[in-house]
């Protein structure tokens, strides 16, 4: 029985819309009559449902009704069997973007590694695409920056494809490295209005500048971020992190399936996680593609390309056995 009405009423939706999302995605009925709700279905589905309806009313409760977009990430959340209070990762605004639109974090993963950003001094976003490591920690730039947190944001990349021998290319320093930082510019874009970014760039509150132009400098009361991190050496990598001045702030994000560097050159990224581990003040935080929040199709395309990454490794290392078993065979 749910006492409150009007918090019922949230959690419904209009029409019993939240409801039938989550029959939907469940595959159970959930029948309402007034305040009551009824659950049919396996024991273990009822359970996980029932918990979610009573976050998700208890935040209805407290005058902030789910939306349609919301009761999915709840969904995805408790999928996950992580025990964590929904409305915590719900309600934790990072800030309000382009068009009065909140930008927020939409699962465990993401929560922590904007409390992680929040908390220390240089984090690593580590996982495949489309879960959200460069965006987010674009918008608490963003944000450090206009609560004057920082003076400036700091953008950068390796250019691998250009071998970081940009002085050949036609034009200036930023048209040069342009097309490799455009997912920066993009999600910069959908923060701020372009106007506005491009006053902030043209004053040099924000900075874009390839990697290879990192080297020698001392970056104080900065907000910097190095995306596509996986592509770095590991000269690089050291090269960048001591570039670190006071008052600043460092995210590195990457993903470590898709290095483009060349044959038998170790990515610096690799190398950090390593070494790094359980430095004070440095957090890992990893993502999968259950935190994908992109189209639905990217999670499943992310599932395959692993599957037969792990399908080659298993033929490899039953290739390596047979040669072992050959040269044994061999020498006797």
């Amino acid at each position: 029985m749910l006492a409150d009405n009007s918090a019922v009423a949230g959690l419904y939706g209009q029409g019993n819309s939240h409801l039938k999302l989550l029959e939907r995605q469940l595959g159970l009925s959930i029948h309402a009559r007034g305040n009551e709700l009824t659950l049919i279905g396996p024991a273990e589905v009822v359970a996980l449902a029932r918990s979610l309806l009573e976050q998700l009313y208890a935040l209805a409760q407290k005058g902030q009704p789910p939306t349609a977009e919301e009761v999915l990430r709840a969904l995805s959340m408790a999928r996950q069997g992580q025990h964590i209070a929904v409305g915590e990762v719900l309600k934790d605004t990072v800030m309000l973007g382009a068009r009065a639109r909140p930008i927020a974090p939409k699962g465990l993963a993401q929560k922590r590694y904007v409390d992680a950003i929040r908390r220390e001094d240089i984090v690593f976003g580590i996982g495949p695409a489309g879960t959200g490591k460069t965006y987010l920690a674009m918008a608490m730039a963003v944000k450090s920056l206009l609560d004057k947190e920082v003076r400036r944001i700091v953008l950068t990349r390796p250019a691998v494809e250009a071998g970081e021998r940009l002085g050949f290319l036609p034009g200036s320093m930023v048209e040069k490295v342009n097309p490799y930082l455009r997912p920066l510019y993009d999600a910069l874009n959908d923060m701020i209005d372009m106007e506005k970014a491009q006053q902030l760039i043209e004053r040099g509150s924000i900075e874009v500048a390839p990697l290879a132009f990192m080297r020698g400098r001392t970056l104080n009361d900065s907000f910097i971020i190095l995306d596509e991190a996986q592509n770095t050496t590991s000269e690089q990598m050291k090269m960048f992190l001591t570039r670190l001045g006071y008052d600043s702030k460092a995210v590195i994000t990457g993903d470590v399936t898709q290095v483009d560097l060349p044959p038998r050159t170790a990515s610096g990224l690799l190398e950090a996680q390593r070494l790094l581990a359980g430095i004070p003040g440095i957090e890992f935080c990893y993502f999968s593609d259950v935190d994908v929040v992109r189209h639905p199709l990217v999670s499943a395309i992310i599932k395959a390309y692993d599957r037969e990454a792990q399908r080659r490794c298993e033929e490899r290392e039953a290739r390596r056995a047979l040669r072992g078993e050959g040269g044994t065979s061999a020498r006797r």
